[in-house]
């Protein structure tokens, strides 16, 4: 029921709500615009989260380990390395004929320097040399298709007689004959053995 009269300051009326008053204000969540007061285990969540600065640093780890990696992997590669080669080239039948192809000179290894002459000709403006660069081109592409096709033949004799004709593998002679296209130093692997010395 509502007092008569208003209560004097120092009433036990006017310390009752005088004191309740901090009281109200203080059990009421600030929720900071609007959002919840966020519990125990959100702000321990957030302390947890790595800071930019950490997240920038893992990253760059992470290129200069994924580097180093495909650097290794390269290296081993053009060694030889079997680890790293792929499928195609790895076996020992395959290395053989690596280095059977390695061990000889070929013409169809200078067809890219040869392309490269002519069609540098192409451009002068002297018909008759044109003409005949053209002929010239073709004539040492079949020279090249010829010597391919040997060294075919030759590698899948080589292979036969050393491993055997039952144990040995499909497609030795085009393996052969399409590392002959490529010259020496683009060959990959790396040619292990030198000119003039047929592996055993």
């Amino acid at each position: 029921m509502a007092h008569p009269f208003p209560p004097h300051r120092g009433s036990p009326v006017a310390k009752t709500s005088a004191d309740s008053a901090p009281h109200d204000a203080e059990s009421t969540p600030a929720s900071g615009k609007g959002r919840p007061t966020p519990t125990r285990a959100e702000r321990e969540a957030a302390r947890k989260r790595p800071l930019v600065a950490d997240t920038k640093e893992a990253k760059a780890r992470a290129r200069a380990e994924l580097a180093a990696q495909r650097e290794k992997a390269r290296i081993g590669m053009a060694a030889g390395d079997e680890r790293y080669l792929p499928v195609r080239d790895r076996g020992p039948q395959r290395r053989f004929v690596r280095d059977f192809v390695d061990s000889g000179w070929h013409v169809a290894e200078l067809i890219m320097p040869v392309m490269i002459v002519v069609l540098l000709l192409m451009f002068v403006n002297i018909p008759f040399l044109q003409f005949y660069s053209y002929i010239a081109l073709w004539g040492f592409i079949v020279i090249a298709v010829l010597d391919m096709v040997l060294t075919s033949v030759r590698v899948k004799k080589a292979a036969r007689a050393k491993f055997g004709a039952d144990r040995m593998e499909r497609g030795l002679g085009w393996y052969g004959a399409m590392r002959t296209v490529q010259m020496r130093f683009m060959r990959l692997p790396k040619p292990q053995v030198k000119r003039g010395r047929r592996p055993e």
